[in-house]
């Protein structure tokens, strides 16, 4: 099943400062991020809690918060991407088109794997903040060219 919902409190309970945002020209997340890589919409916070992104076949955990209103458009990522909901409401779709009629809510513990080539997207309702694991390298492809924020 691709949504999940954990139990309350069995999100991973790790320390980790949001980093305010910051501009680069990198558009992989590495270690040193300080703040949101130019590959998302402006608005997006990050921090690495785990790990280096950048790193092929490492595991690693970053968390992003989104203000309210934020928009991810349809995306893809080269590994399986675990989400967890640590506050606010993320929500997602799945499909190469953003669609608020195919969004689905995730509240606080809510967790979704989106796996490796599915296209999805997300927004966020209130100040979200969601914790991602995965598999390095991370990329961030967008479907359509035009939604990618460094064109």
């Amino acid at each position: 099943m691709l949504l999940q919902r954990l139990k309350p409190g069995a999100a991973l309970l790790l320390a980790g400062v949001i980093a305010a945002c910051s501009s680069g020209d990198s558009s992989k997340i590495t270690a040193q991020t300080t703040g949101a890589p130019p590959v998302f919409p402006p608005g997006a916070q990050f921090a690495v809690v785990q790990g280096d992104p950048s790193v092929a076949g490492a595991i690693f955990t970053v968390r992003l918060r989104f203000p309210n209103g934020y928009i991810l458009p349809p995306h893809t990522h080269p590994t399986d991407e675990h989400v967890t909901v640590l506050r606010g409401t993320f929500l997602v779709g799945l499909g190469e088109n953003f669609s608020k009629d195919a969004l689905q809510a995730l509240k606080v513990d809510g967790f979704i794997t989106a796996p490796a080539g599915m296209a999805h997207f997300a927004s966020a309702r209130g100040i979200t903040e969601v914790q991602v694991h995965a598999i390095g390298p991370f990329s961030l492809t967008y479907v359509h060219p035009e939604d990618d924020p460094r064109n």
